[in-house]
């Protein structure tokens, strides 16, 4: 189609006598003048314009290849004489225009809402808005808006790409599992018990240091953490927290207390329990007896092995003859040897952790991997585990011929991946561990769900609570630079995928964020408001919950102070609090994300959160010290004289011109409900 022409008049002739008289009620003049009403004045008013692909301006955000898509945009009212869809469709290779038609006003009067629709068909779509006022054009995406046409940023149409509805809906617990709660002494490592890489094990004292007695021997300390102890603390996780996804770090049999170096993928590492305690925190973790009914996410570590595992046996460990042992090995066209058995391609040179060479599509350990259906990846996603999904651990990294990935080779291997995790279990989740721009792996529907969102919400939120980033280096940003990154970060995925990012305000891989706010617990509550409000998936690792301390590793992966794991701790009660209302509100999951200001003299930041059901507003104050805070409720189309609740006090203030105005503590926030 193209760019509609005429008068409004000649225009709403061709449209039909329907069509007609809408156009006549959108130019009739009102009775009074709308407080942010525009004008045909040859002048676009950027600051009106409003879509993404919440449900309230996208009918299928996740449609199938029968289904038409139906945008609204929003402009203030008067704003505009035209608006298109420009879309570039896959199938063809070029670019189609739909013309929007006016269809209503919002209830304040201040906005237009315009519609236009993309026919049904099975390929991939990117759109951006054309929108003109008289002789003035301005261009409208995901990325921002713009005086000339953008070449990136648009938003996406992936018919028939879902991503799981519990991961959009869920909160994450992540979990180191050697030090989280001890719930057997007799599988713990002992001192001495045996030797891996000149090493000693260490058992340590449970909140002791976890620096090793050895200089260099960080993964030889354990302290006794355990999948039994999982299971007995889940009460905790689901009803406290108000987590219903268990993320472990890897529980496969490993020499080292990380276990990112598996020496046998099929085989739970005795110091964590039994294939059959994994089997039981499973069925604990979907059960109802300690809370919710929940899902459990494993971390696949596929990039490489340990040099230990039976593939590889560099120690000569097992019966069986490895690659590091013998060149006429089962396996030895499994690994990269440069010149064997020494120099091989590891994990960032690492010789611990051998790369796995993936070869051709088929090959024996892709079919070991994912392809078969007793692969490691298919086989926890049956029965007897019933896994819920997968997080792939330098996922990028995947290759063959001992490349280190992020090429087409790897990106064949996460597609058939993909098949072959929905093959096994159509509602699994992939979550994909890349620290910058994951959007090569999920923009196009076929291989991740989602990713550890380091550089969409880790990082920026890091550097404007705290003034440092994820490493603890200094690094501070105002709130308008904050408010961008987000933008452009989000951006770089579809909605299902935005409404799955694993938000994470630390880790096992970057200092602890209660380190990076100085033991300041207020930061700790700023951040806890921000992250079960933002788009995406809360992820707490654990302790964070309740301001852990640490630095780079291995002091991020202290052991959990219990006596803090109660709602007697402010920030532990009030992750209770906001996960709670986080369930009660589906805006904060699925709807609209609404920048309403930021002030960088005040540190202040409020945006809004929508859907058909609820406008709920969030006002954060990153200073020090209490401020004033006029929310521009109008802007989501809240009324005058209606309430708003203002859900962590309880406290209900009435809208008036167009504003709710409120005092918020210092490094805190205020969650307004409609």
């Amino acid at each position: 189609m193209h760019k509609p022409t005429g008068t409004p008049r000649r225009r709403a002739r061709r449209l039909g006598i329907a069509a007609a008289l809408a156009w006549t009620l959108y130019v009739a003049p009102l009775p009074f003048a709308p407080a942010h009403a525009a004008n045909h004045d040859n002048n676009v008013e950027w600051d009106g314009l409003f879509h993404d692909q919440g449900p309230l301006y996208d009918n299928h955000p996740e449609p199938t290849a029968a289904q038409a898509v139906t945008l609204t945009l929003r402009t203030y009212k008067y704003d505009a004489t035209s608006i298109n869809i420009k879309y570039y469709d896959s199938a063809d290779g070029t670019f189609h225009w739909v013309a929007m038609a006016w269809t209503a006003n919002d209830a304040t009067g201040n906005f237009d809402d315009w519609q236009g629709t993309v026919p049904a068909s099975a390929s991939a779509k990117y759109y951006r808005f054309q929108i003109n006022d008289g002789s003035a054009t301005a261009w409208y995406n995901a990325a921002g808006t713009y005086a000339a046409e953008p070449s990136l940023g648009d938003f996406f149409i992936l018919p028939g790409f879902k991503t799981p509805d519990w991961m959009k809906h869920g909160v994450i617990y992540q979990v180191f599992p050697d030090r989280f709660y001890n719930g057997s002494t007799a599988n713990d490592v002992q001192s001495g018990q045996y030797t891996y890489a000149g090493c000693a094990t260490e058992k340590h004292a449970w909140g002791s240091s976890v620096l090793p007695n050895v200089n260099g021997c960080n993964s030889a300390v354990f302290f006794g953490g355990d999948l039994a102890g999982l299971d007995q603390k889940l009460g905790y996780i689901k009803n406290t927290v108000g987590a219903d996804i268990l993320y472990l770090n890897p529980v496969f049999l490993s020499p080292t207390n990380h276990k990112y170096d598996t020496e046998d993928y099929m085989t739970v590492d005795p110091a964590f329990g039994s294939n059959a305690t994994l089997q039981q925190l499973i069925a604990s973790m979907h059960g109802t007896a300690n809370g919710p009914q929940g899902y459990v996410i494993l971390d696949g570590v596929f990039n490489h092995t340990g040099d230990t595992h039976a593939w590889f046996d560099r120690y000569h460990w097992w019966s069986a003859t490895g690659a590091h042992e013998s060149q006429s090995s089962a396996w030895y066209g499994w690994y990269t040897f440069q010149n064997w058995p020494n120099t091989y391609s590891g994990f960032f040179g690492i010789a611990s952790m051998p790369k796995l060479d993936y070869g051709a599509s088929g090959s024996a350990v892709r079919n070991a991997i994912y392809g078969s259906a007793t692969s490691v990846v298919q086989a926890y996603l049956k029965s007897p585990y019933g896994i819920d999904g997968w997080r792939l651990d330098a996922a990028q990294y995947l290759d063959a011929g001992g490349n280190e990935g992020s090429d087409a080779t790897n990106h064949q291997i996460m597609a058939e991946l993909r098949r072959a995790v929905k093959a096994a279990n159509a509602n699994a989740g992939i979550l994909g561990e890349f620290w910058g721009n994951a959007g090569p792996w999920t923009a196009g529907g076929k291989e991740w769900d989602s990713a550890m969102n380091y550089d969409g919400f880790m990082q920026p939120v890091s550097e404007w609570i705290t003034g440092k980033d994820y490493n603890g280096n200094a690094a501070a940003i105002p709130a308008s630079q904050f408010d961008s990154w987000l933008r452009g970060t989000r951006a770089n995925y579809p909605a299902n995928v935005q409404q799955s990012m694993s938000n994470a305000l630390g880790s096992h891989d970057v200092t602890r964020f209660g380190y990076r706010a100085g033991g300041d617990l207020w930061k700790t509550h700023l951040a806890l408001i921000f992250q079960m409000t933002y788009v995406g998936t809360p992820t707490v690792y654990y302790g964070d919950e309740y301001g852990m301390q640490g630095g780079a590793d291995p002091d991020n992966r202290r052991t959990f102070d219990w006596s803090q794991g109660s709602t007697a701790n402010s920030a532990v009660a009030l992750t209770r609090k906001l996960t709670g209302i986080r369930n009660a509100y589906p805006a904060l999951r699925t709807g609209s994300f609404l920048t309403l200001f930021t002030d960088d003299t005040n540190k202040l930041y409020a945006y809004g959160r929508l859907d058909a059901a609820h406008r709920i507003a969030v006002a954060l104050n990153n200073d020090s010290t209490s401020h004033s805070i006029t929310v521009p409720v109008w802007k989501m189309s809240v009324t005058n004289g209606s309430t708003v609740t203002e859900l962590l006090s309880g406290t209900v203030h009435t809208v008036s011109n167009g504003s709710v105005t409120l005092t918020v503590n210092g490094h805190y926030g205020a969650i307004l409900a409609q």
